[in-house]
């Protein structure tokens, strides 16, 4: 299909729709992958008698193998179309899940796992693609809101379904649930995808490639294990940060002296695409940071079960699905301001979960929860649809791509800011209280206000000790939630920027002929 043939508005009809479903399905089935095995760590530690360390790849080979598939997609879906490229995705990403869950030892699971990353890459970016330039641009807000559904709530989902089947069956459950969903969009794509697009790749530039998969590559390690290594005192990081500059260096070089570089960095002319680029890795900080947060603090200071954490964290997808019933009008009517919104109300659910203390209840964490979702769910729709309002249809799939590495790449960025802030505040905050109580501190003199924290016998310095932990650890969690409210701020002054004219304007039409 030619770039001409896609932005004349042909009638929408039954195949659009199951291009929809399929996407959408895909889209909540590689979002579950990404929180569901994060669930079942403990017991595939305890079941190949792995150490922390060495359990920890299982996470970072995925993510890895993601982050360096992404930006192939365009280039594959230029070269062997939409229909084959999801196919072939669809069905390694399958076959790698099911491997994973017969893996005998943890060394064939990282490797399926990273043959799981892989496949799975294109589906995301080539789903969203698919829809930008199947449906008119009327439509895309109620299209992105629907396609948004499915990767708003597979990570949410992901643990819960995880859990209980965890806690049912076995950990290799997590896995085999993968497959009959991914054989179903299968089924779905085979009666509604075509090969658009196959054969209109340009020549692969495979020393762009290869730079801009080793920068991502040592990056993402870097950021995954800095912590456990303590960054830059080791030399492991030391390497990795080096391997990134130089290579991202080599690649930016390259790119904006090759003829035919492997990501078009004209696509950043556009000054819409550039803008939700940009708040795209804004978004990416904000998608999975409290996911992340919440539930060791729910564990670990406050003794919730795995079951009743996964159902608070649910709220924010039930915040997903209220914003459903508003963000297709409201986007219609004022994208901009949506956007805005969404990321506002991010903020104030950030800077609310920052006033929380020791005492909370689950209806704290629910309604906080709750809040953040709907401001995600009314910001993700309003800030595809202005990117990729003006950006030419054959690119959608390659900008797709940038699109979503760039938010995948903002998620690893700042879920490791915020775990170090933590861990750090916490140690401070824990050498601070801990300097003000000695033996003559006033407040231990009074035994019916310290109760059992008592300097007098060992298990009383034992529990005085805990509860500082606690209460540092608290703090800890606390900061970061600051932070996060605080990035949230930092993209409303990026929604005013874009332009809010639904096709280009005759500049950029000339030099979208001269890109040709």
């Amino acid at each position: 299909m030619t770039p001409a043939a896609l932005t004349t508005e042909e009638p929408v009809g039954l195949r659009h729709w199951l291009i929809l479903l399929t996407v959408q399905v895909t889209t909540l089935t590689f979002g579950m992958t990404i929180t569901a095995a994060n669930v079942v760590l403990p017991q595939i530690k305890g079941a190949l008698s792995a150490t922390s360390d060495q359990i920890a790849w299982i996470v970072t080979a995925n993510l890895v193998a993601t982050a360096v598939a992404t930006p192939l997609t365009g280039w594959l879906a230029d070269t062997f179309g939409w229909r084959r490229l999801l196919f072939g995705s669809l069905a390694g990403f399958a076959v790698f899940s099911a491997l994973c869950g017969l893996a005998p030892s943890l060394e064939t699971l990282v490797l399926f796992r990273v043959g799981q990353g892989a496949f799975g890459a294109p589906l995301m970016p080539l789903g969203q693609g698919m829809i930008l330039a199947t449906f008119p641009r009327r439509l895309h807000p109620l299209a992105l809101m629907v396609w948004g559904m499915g990767g708003v709530l597979g990570p949410v989902l992901g643990p819960i379904l995880g859990g209980q089947l965890a806690e049912a069956l076995d950990w290799r459950w997590v896995f085999f649930m993968i497959v009959p969903l991914t054989v179903f969009c299968l089924a779905v794509a085979a009666v509604s995808v075509g090969d658009q697009e196959r054969g209109t790749a340009s020549r692969f530039d495979f020393t762009g490639f290869v730079a801009l998969a080793l920068a991502i590559g040592a990056a993402q390690l870097m950021l995954d294990r800095g912590q456990r290594l303590d960054w830059f005192e080791s030399w492991e990081i030391i390497i990795e940060a080096g391997v990134a500059s130089v290579c991202l260096y080599i690649f930016l070089v390259h790119s904006f002296t090759s003829d035919r570089p492997f990501l078009n960095p004209r696509l950043f002319l556009d000054r819409n695409f550039t803008l939700g680029c940009l708040v795209s890795f804004v978004m990416g900080w904000l998608s999975y940071t409290p996911m992340v947060l919440f539930p060791p603090l729910l564990q670990e200071l406050k003794g919730y079960p795995d079951s009743l954490v996964g159902y608070l964290i649910s709220a924010r997808g039930i915040g997903n699905w209220v914003s459903f019933f508003i963000v297709v009008q409201f986007t219609r009517r004022s994208p901009r301001l949506c956007l805005a919104t969404g990321l506002a109300l991010q903020a104030i659910a950030g800077f609310e979960m920052a006033r929380l203390d020791i005492n909370m209840t689950p209806f704290d964490v629910f309604w906080t929860n709750l809040v953040q979702g709907i401001g995600f769910g009314l910001a993700y729709t309003p800030m595809a649809t202005l990117t990729f309002s003006t950006l030419a249809p054959r690119h959608m799939v390659e900008g797709s791509a940038v699109f979503n590495l760039l938010r995948h790449f903002g998620s690893s960025i700042f879920i490791s800011i915020s775990v170090v802030l933590m861990i750090r505040s916490s140690a401070w905050s824990y050498a601070d209280m801990s300097s003000v109580l000695t033996l003559f501190s006033e407040a231990l003199r009074f035994p019916d206000v310290t109760g059992a924290w008592s300097a007098g016998d060992v298990s009383g310095l034992g529990a005085l000790d805990g509860e500082v932990r606690r209460q540092a650890q608290l703090i800890g969690y606390l900061n970061a939630f600051h932070l996060f409210g605080f990035a949230a701020l930092l993209g409303v002054p990026l929604c005013f920027l874009f332009t809010t004219g639904t096709v280009p304007p005759p500049s950029a039409r000339r030099r979208w002929w001269l890109w040709r």
